[in-house]
């Protein structure tokens, strides 16, 4: 178990003293010393009906997970993750996430690029807004007209379907590993 909690005390000089003293002839460290006193007085805490060390949840030695993988999929590892703009080792633990918790990830480029075009896409949508609402009220507007309206309003549409276009494809890439392009860009 990974000991990486701490515990502190104030004592007089004496029992310092005498716990260096301890440690020493030992041959272990002051730390450790006190260590073993500790899981001494909790082991016999279990004659008081106290919880005991062995019902105290465990947590893992080690979150590391080593994987050995072919050279041609390491080339390849490497690709896709260059391609996402993340490390190797990033990329697979996203994928891994991703398949283990049925996740569709956005690594952070894409989603800040996608929230730059829906902010885009807002302003846009914002100025078309205040156009019409001129023009509806019979206000005189310089800028385009009803046709060019018409077109910006298509632009927009076709827009907001790439984006979906995009997060589909997205989704799709980590369940095959590939990411089928089938716009221009």
């Amino acid at each position: 178990m990974a000991a990486d909690a701490f515990i502190q005390c104030r004592v007089t000089p004496a029992i310092k003293a005498l716990v260096r003293t301890l440690a020493q002839r030992d041959h272990i460290t002051e730390s450790a010393l006190l260590k073993q006193l500790l899981e001494m007085v909790l082991r016999s805490s279990e004659a008081a009906g106290l919880p005991t060390l062995a019902e105290q949840p465990k947590t893992p030695r080690d979150l590391r997970l080593y994987v050995r993988l072919d050279p041609n999929d390491r080339l390849l590892l490497n690709e896709r993750a260059a391609a996402r703009g993340m490390p190797p080792a990033t990329y697979v633990a996203v994928l891994a996430r991703s398949h283990l918790r049925n996740l569709v990830p956005l690594p952070k480029q894409e989603l800040l690029a996608l929230r730059s075009a829906v902010a885009e896409l807002g302003a846009i949508g914002r100025k078309l807004n205040q156009i019409a609402r001129a023009m509806n009220q019979g206000g005189r507007v310089a800028g385009p007209g009803r046709d060019e309206l018409r077109t910006m309003l298509q632009v927009g549409s076709a827009l907001r379907d790439h984006v979906k276009s995009l997060l589909a494809e997205n989704a799709k890439s980590w369940d095959q590993g590939y990411a089928e392009t089938r716009h221009s860009y």
